[in-house]
Order: structure tokens, then C-alpha cells, then sequence
């Protein structure tokens, strides 16, 4: 059956595709590339090289690709006879789907669903036996976002007292708006001046796109101003804005060694790299923490601070609630234990 996103064939049983069909036809691919987010795009390109590598080693075809090919293919990265380490289930299954789109957008059928056999017994066989669990980051609650931003590094002025650095004022602002507004990397890196707006209550921050919400919906939070002048988000954004002197354009950029601010936006591994760094000078364990850090943390923080589920929903911008009950339920492990009616 040939897959919706494959064009190039007439959708009359005259032939070929009239000319006058081929710009609409190009129109239709281009919003098809769009449907997916750039980080699966990425993801699914690299998973869609490896499997390829793997069948042209073996001379095996990678499209069309046998059913038995893709379930020897996960046979063998989930227990690999090179030495190498083997890939989580979570990988695998993106593998799988990196497999399964490419065949679709050659309109040919998927080979790599688990609900058929060969893959599916094998693949069954696998959950069962390496589990589906997930390598959770940490989140960085209250006191670490803190003490990441008492860390940042200062310089001492001609007055002998100390200011943060050009970085390190980024790097406060991002820490804190990352925090307090639940964003993710990709949320935080495409912040331009024109979405924040300031009134007496605090900030207002406008989401135009993010990884949830594909049709660019779009979504208005507040945060409020601190308690705290040196751990206030709003503060600290209008500080680091203040501070470079920009009108418009991205929010969050490039800083070099020297203190010089480019016109380019972060990237979210950058946003990552700051966090790791920010958690190593607290003293925290950099390994632990990830850009999604900050996320984790607002919700298990919110969580443990008694906020009602639908009110952490709302400003996170879950679409699942299974999803944010496992922080909930992180943040709450202490609360009201059955073990500390042990006496231990």
C-alpha cells in the first residue's frame, strides 16, 4: 500500500502526475518534512544509518529490508557478539520507527512491527528480559537550582566589589527561567525578547512552538517576581537584557571567553552544557543533570510543595498525565511513608 506521503504517483489511474499537479505535489512533501520535530528528524536520520551500515556489512538490504533482517538487526544490538554495549529498549524501539518511516515514505510497508512475527515474539522476549525502564535525570529542585546560581562565577570591580559575569548572567537568567517555567531545552533556546512581557505582577512568557504542541498552538505563562533578588527569574532576565542592550532577537546566546555576545541563539545542547556546569561549580554531580533537569525539578519541586496536579499540568504543559504523575509520585516518596512507622 502505498503511504500518504508518497506523491510522485497520480492519484488518477490515468498515469503519470499532470504537470500542473507537480507544485502542489512539492508542497505537500514540504509540509510533510514539517510533521515531525527537527530533534526526531535528526534522531531518525542517524538510527536510519546505522541499520543501513548494519545490512550493508552483511550484505543484507536495508530497503525493502526482510522482517527476519530488522529482527536479527534487533537481535543483535541488543545483545551484540562485537564487544560493544548493548542499546536500551527505548533505543531500540526508536530504531525500529526510524525503520519503519523510511519504508513508509518510500510507500512501501513497515518490516519492523512488533506485533508481527518474527520481530514480535523476539521483541517481547526482550522487554521481558532488559525491562523498559528509563535512565530518569535528576531533577534539580529549589536548593540546587539555587546554589547553581550562588556558584556562577564573578568578577571584582574597580570598587572592590564583585558582579557576575557576562556568561554567568546568561547563564543565572536561563537557570532560573528554565526552573520556574518548566521549559524545555528547545523552549528555552528559541525564547526571542519579543515573547517576554513585564507588568507589576511579574513576567509573562510566550511559548510560540515547542516539542507538545506541533501545530504551533502556542501557549502565555507568568512568573511572578521572587522572593529572592539574586534567584528571581524576572529579575534576572531583565538584568541580563539590560546587560547586552538588547530590543529584539534571541533572548539566550552565544557567549565566547572574552565576553562577547553573539547575535546567534543557543542551541539546546548548549542549554544542556550550561546546566552540567552550573550543577559541577554547586558541587552536584554533572552526570546526573541534563537540560531537562530544570523541567523535572519545577514539577517534583511543585509536587512536593503541595501545588494540585491540574495546576502543575497547566504550567508544564503536559499532555499526558501519566507522564507528570511520575514526578509527582517522585516527589512525594517521602511524603507520609509507611516507614518511618517502622522505628528503625
Amino acid at each position: 500500500m502505498r503511504d500518504s506521503t508518497d506523491l510522485s504517483a497520480s492519484p488518477s489511474p490515468k498515469g503519470a502526475l499532470p504537470d500542473v499537479l507537480r507544485p502542489a505535489a512539492g508542497a505537500a512533501r514540504a509540509f510533510a518534512e514539517q510533521a515531525k520535530a527537527e530533534n526526531t528528524k535528526r534522531a531518525y536520520r542517524a538510527d536510519w544509518r546505522c541499520f543501513r551500515s548494519w545490512c550493508g556489512e552483511r550484505g543484507l538490504d536495508a530497503l525493502p529490508a526482510d522482517p527476519r533482517t530488522v529482527t536479527l538487526y534487533v537481535a543483535d544490538k541488543a545483545a551484540p557478539s562485537d564487544g560493544s554495549a548493548p542499546l536500551k529498549v527505548s533505543t531500540l524501539e526508536r530504531r525500529l520507527s526510524a525503520i519503519s518511516q523510511a519504508h513508509r515514505m518510500s510507500g512501501l510497508p513497515s518490516p519492523a512491527s512488533t506485533r508481527e512475527e518474527p520481530l514480535h515474539s523476539v521483541w517481547a522476549g526482550l522487554v521481558r528480559t532488559k525491562g523498559r525502564a528509563k535512565d530518569k535525570v535528576a531533577p534539580a529542585l529549589t536548593p540546587d537550582v539555587v546554589a547553581m546560581v550562588e556558584a556562577l562565577p564573578t568578577v571584582e570591580l574597580l570598587d572592590g566589589s564583585r558582579q557576575l559575569t557576562t556568561a554567568a548572567k546568561r547563564d543565572r537568567a536561563l537557570l532560573l527561567v528554565g526552573f520556574a517555567g518548566a521549559l524545555r531545552r528547545s523552549e528555552l533556546a528559541a525564547l526571542t525578547v519579543a515573547d517576554l512581557g513585564f507588568g507589576a505582577d511579574g513576567m509573562r512568557l510566550r511559548l510560540r512552538r515547542s516539542k507538545a504542541d506541533q501545530e504551533g498552538e502556542g501557549a502565555t505563562l507568568g512568573l511572578h517576581y521572587g522572593d529572592r533578588p539574586l534567584s528571581c527569574p524576572v529579575r534576572a532576565v531583565q538584568d541580563w537584557i539590560r546587560h547586552i542592550a538588547i530590543t529584539e532577537g534571541p533572548v539566550f546566546r552565544s557567549v565566547d571567553r572574552h565576553g562577547n555576545v553573539s547575535d546567534r541563539a543557543l542551541d539546546s545542547g548548549s542549554v544542556a552544557r550550561i546546566v552540567k556546569r552550573a550543577a559541577s561549580r554547586a558541587g552536584l554531580d554533572p552526570a546526573a543533570y541534563s537540560g531537562h533537569s530544570l523541567r523535572a525539578g519545577f514539577a517534583t519541586q511543585a509536587a512536593r510543595a503541595g501545588a494540585h496536579e491540574r495546576a502543575i499540568m497547566r504550567h508544564t504543559r503536559h499532555k499526558s498525565e501519566r507522564v507528570l504523575r511520575e514526578y509527582i509520585r517522585d516527589g512525594q516518596l517521602f511524603d507520609e511513608n509507611p516507614s518511618d512507622a517502622l522505628g528503625l
